[in-house]
């Protein structure tokens, strides 16, 4: 018995320590983007011997790819939820409305998705390929979303590729131009939030007047935070 404890014990400290890994390599490859960074940088900054990573990932792409796969995981994750809190009485316009601008809150607080991807662009074709052949699932649930808004609304067809080209471009503007997103409400703020809600209200009243969504199903949060859903942690039994 002590022994399967000890065992058990053991795989959750060597699980930790990789996740820890991958946490302050993801905020490496965020800060100095991916040719920059080194083993050797994960490792000081992890705390970890360089042998150790070594053993755990075997190289700097694979670390790349394990925080891609994580952040795809999470996505998926976080997808399930926005559609468990819409209503199924909902119309096809206010499903497809309500998951863009729940999509564009999550990626506006939590922006290691878009720069992950933004740095892969200026690096490599092989990671962006791998970025995005992870994100099949979350393509398939939001195609679903716009063939049901087209087929309810053939005089306002929406395309896919087009609104989720906005989200990212609305996303990555805000994580890559931090300095502009300020300079442009200065005179009426100081607060990096408020600029923040400024940029989100720019993207919803858009989406809103294409979707033709009526007011009481329009959001006015006092910060984009208020719109992201708490994702459960994951159950092990379940994996």
């Amino acid at each position: 018995m002590n022994e399967r404890k000890q065992g058990r014990r053991s795989a959750e400290d060597a699980e930790k320590t990789k996740q820890d890994i991958l946490q302050k390599a993801a905020e490496l490859f965020c800060d100095l983007g991916y040719e920059q960074v080194s083993l050797r940088n994960i490792s000081e900054k992890a705390g970890v011997s360089h042998s150790l990573i070594r053993h755990h990932f075997g190289s700097k792409e694979n670390i790349w790819h394990c925080i891609s796969d994580g952040l795809h995981h999470f996505i998926a994750r976080y997808v399930v939820v926005v559609n468990q809190h819409m209503p199924e009485t909902y119309p096809s316009n206010i499903r497809l409305f309500e998951f863009s601008v729940r999509m564009l809150a999550y990626m506006l607080t939590f922006k290691q998705p878009v720069q992950l991807l933004a740095d892969a662009v200026r690096q490599d074709d092989a990671l962006v390929d791998y970025f995005i052949s992870q994100g099949d699932g979350i393509e398939d649930f939001v195609e679903g979303l716009v063939k049901a808004h087209n087929s309810d609304f053939p005089d306002a067809q929406i395309r896919m590729w087009d609104l989720k080209w906005q989200i990212i471009m609305y996303a990555h503007a805000a994580a890559s131009l931090t300095p502009f997103l300020k300079e442009t409400w200065i005179d009426e703020t100081d607060s990096l939030d408020e600029c923040l809600l400024r940029h989100f209200r720019l993207f919803e009243e858009m989406l809103a007047a294409k979707l033709k969504i009526a007011q009481p199903y329009r959001v006015s949060p006092k910060r984009v935070q208020d719109l992201v859903y708490e994702v459960p942690a994951p159950d092990p039994a379940a994996q």
